[in-house]
């Protein structure tokens, strides 16, 4: 079998990480080298003649890779300019550029994966001209599983009582990820431990950064914010915890979804079209703060209505699992290698 060399990009290996987006790179590369025996698999390797190019960070490191012709070039689309707002300082007043500096970005492509239909809805309005791929984040959902045992050790070592019902949520402190809601349902739910694991990986060019900094430091008593952690550290909340909830308005796609559904937690989000279309009918969802409360209190007191949602979740994992992505991958690297000869 003829082997082909892919060089996968991004500058989060060496800069910001703590956010999904790297963690979506890191799934990928591990994915290649354990499901893709006719790839030699490397990354960020600068001046290497390889066969693809597959970058996942849209910043200037990317565009010396972006612009070799000497190769296939693939892009994962984890951003589009909706993605900034909420999320950086300004977003509102330099979306014009950001738009038209992603559509320059993605048509230098010879082929773009948008995470989700919604983001391919956008590029194609955007007129990306490069064939677009709806190639869903992965996850070794196998990292995450959990177990009766696994629980106990996790929530030993995270100090959380062994009766406590926990709601975890994982994500960067930011307006758009609507912590206002988390906290609410905290504060009308003080029995009920919440964990929010993350923090504001990008600091001061966060939005919002003094106010989210505030939000953090008069969190009620029940409310635990962990910072930005080591992925690996990650695992232990979801392992310690009942039930996975982002109040999130919007996410290209969100891969701590999948990590909750993969620790065989039920999934709460906010009522959104997108995730009826990616999720299905496979987590809960409430519009508004009174309904995200009424939820958690029946996960917490009703044992059938429970394992209902966690039956429904287990769909996610398994859906999104690396194995199950990384077919659709392979087979879209073998129709442009084939193609391109």
């Amino acid at each position: 079998m003829k082997k082909y060399k892919i060089n996968v990009i991004s500058d989060s290996a060496f800069t910001v990480q703590g956010h999904g987006v790297h963690t979506a790179y890191t799934e990928h590369l591990n994915g290649l080298k354990k499901y893709s025996p006719n790839l030699e698999v490397h990354t960020n390797e600068k001046n290497l003649k390889t066969e693809i190019v597959h970058i996942h960070t849209v910043g200037a490191y990317g565009i010396r890779f972006l612009l070799s012709k000497k190769c296939l070039v693939f892009v994962s689309a984890h951003v589009v300019p909706d993605s900034f707002v909420g999320s950086l300082v300004g977003a509102k007043l330099w979306y014009p550029f950001a738009k038209l500096y992603l559509k320059w970005f993605y048509n230098r492509a010879d082929g773009v994966f948008a995470v989700s239909q919604e983001v391919a809805d956008q590029l194609s309005e955007m007129k990306i001209k490069p064939p677009v791929y709806v190639v869903p984040n992965m996850l070794d959902t196998q990292t995450f599983s959990n177990s009766p045992q696994k629980k106990a050790s996790a929530r030993k070592k995270l100090n959380i009582q062994k009766d406590k019902f926990v709601v975890v949520c994982s994500g960067q402190v930011q307006p758009r990820k609507r912590v206002d809601s988390f906290l609410a349902c905290a504060k009308a739910l003080p029995e009920i431990q919440f964990i929010w694991v993350g923090g504001i990986p990008f600091k001061r060019a966060a939005a919002n950064y003094n106010e989210m900094q505030k939000v953090m430091q008069t969190a009620p008593d029940n409310v635990i914010f962990t910072g930005v952690i080591k992925h690996e550290e990650v695992i232990a909340y979801y392992q310690a915890s009942d039930v996975f909830f982002l109040p999130s308005e919007q996410e290209t796609f969100g891969i701590v979804m999948i990590e909750g559904a993969a620790a065989g937690l039920p999934v709460l989000l906010r009522d959104n079209d997108q995730y009826k279309i990616t999720f299905k009918d496979w987590y809960l969802s409430a519009h508004d703060d009174k309904g995200f409360i009424e939820k958690i209190k029946k996960l917490s007191q009703d044992k059938k209505y429970y394992a209902e949602a966690k039956k429904k979740s287990s769909q996610i994992a398994l859906r999104y699992d690396t194995k199950t992505v990384m077919k659709q991958i392979n087979s879209i690297y073998d129709k442009a290698l084939e193609k391109n000869k």
